[in-house]
């Protein structure tokens, strides 16, 4: 089991924020990501940063900490000029570069280059063209295609990833559809669990339904020919019932029963005080330290 966190991007980079990324590597994290939104939420009317400036700046300052996305959506990202930017990353990291990604919601993202948001439907069938196209960008040195909603006409993409045959997919969805992606082109799966027993229900619901995801998952690897069994699959905390940032005996419990499940990475938020993601530092940095440890956890892993 790997141990990651997540920092989100509303400290400026000379007040905090290169700190915080630098420290995460101190810590012993095997990752750390950052949301890739314009806005978020509760956050949306105070300080927010690029998703992919600031990994490219927490890769300068950093040499271990694998560094990612979670996750990127087609909501103001189009597959050829977010393939340069993610080449260009992971030659900045030196392979370090995980791109989690997903179908977006319908959130500021989905209406802030002035466009209606998209159906269900129509976000999933442009997720569905999204993968496969981002996947061919960053496998080839030249790509053209022309899809429903996007195209690509002679994209050099020269030289490529430092990571062959390109850097790893951590793909979330809960869906069928999202499902079969995750299996066909990803090398890890990602989920926050599910949002009605995150609103309403237990942490046994909460783990209930988990479960039942990662069931539909091994139904969608075996519709492609893959055996989900051993496929990386990623937890990102903070959204179900548990509390596991209370106490480190409470993450321990937590992890414990989760990687039974199949986890091999849980991703905790860095606490924000007055926020959602509020908690005790010093609890987070005993569960970074001390907890892998009882876990049997890969730090740096």
């Amino acid at each position: 089991m790997r141990l990651s966190t997540l920092i989100l991007p509303v400290r400026r980079w000379h007040s905090g924020g290169r700190a915080q990324w630098q420290r995460a590597e101190e810590l012993g994290f095997s990752a750390a990501y950052t949301y890739d939104h314009l806005s978020w939420r509760t956050f949306r009317d105070g300080p927010w940063f690029g998703a992919l400036p600031t990994l490219t700046a927490a890769a300068c300052v950093t040499s271990r900490l694998r560094l990612g996305t979670l996750v990127t959506s087609p909501n103001f990202r189009h597959p050829v000029t977010l393939a340069k930017e993610l080449i260009s990353l992971d030659d900045v990291s030196g392979g370090r570069m995980i791109l989690g990604i997903g179908a977006g919601g319908s959130g500021f993202d989905a209406t802030a280059l002035g466009q209606q948001p998209w159906a269900g439907r129509e976000r999933t069938e442009r997720f569905g063209e999204f993968v496969p196209l981002l996947d061919t960008l960053l496998t080839q040195d030249t790509t053209s295609y022309a899809g429903t909603y996007y195209s690509a006409h002679e994209v050099r993409m020269i030289p490529r990833c430092v990571q062959r045959p390109r850097l790893p997919f951590a793909v979330a969805a809960t869906g069928p559809r999202g499902m079969r992606l995750a299996a066909r082109y990803g090398q890890s799966w990602v989920t926050t669990g599910d949002p009605q027993t995150s609103a309403t229900g237990t942490a046994a619901d909460s783990l209930a339904a988990i479960r039942a995801q990662i069931a539909r998952l091994a139904e969608a690897g075996a519709a492609v020919g893959r055996d989900t069994a051993a496929m990386e699959k990623v937890l990102l905390a903070g959204f179900t019932p548990d509390r596991p940032l209370d106490s480190l005996d409470a993450f321990v419990d937590f992890a414990g029963r989760h990687t039974a499940l199949g986890f091999t990475e849980i991703v905790l938020h860095w606490p924000i005080p007055d926020s959602v993601f509020a908690a005790d530092e010093r609890v987070f940095e005993r569960i970074a330290t001390e907890a892998p440890a009882q876990l049997g956890a890969e730090a740096g892993a």
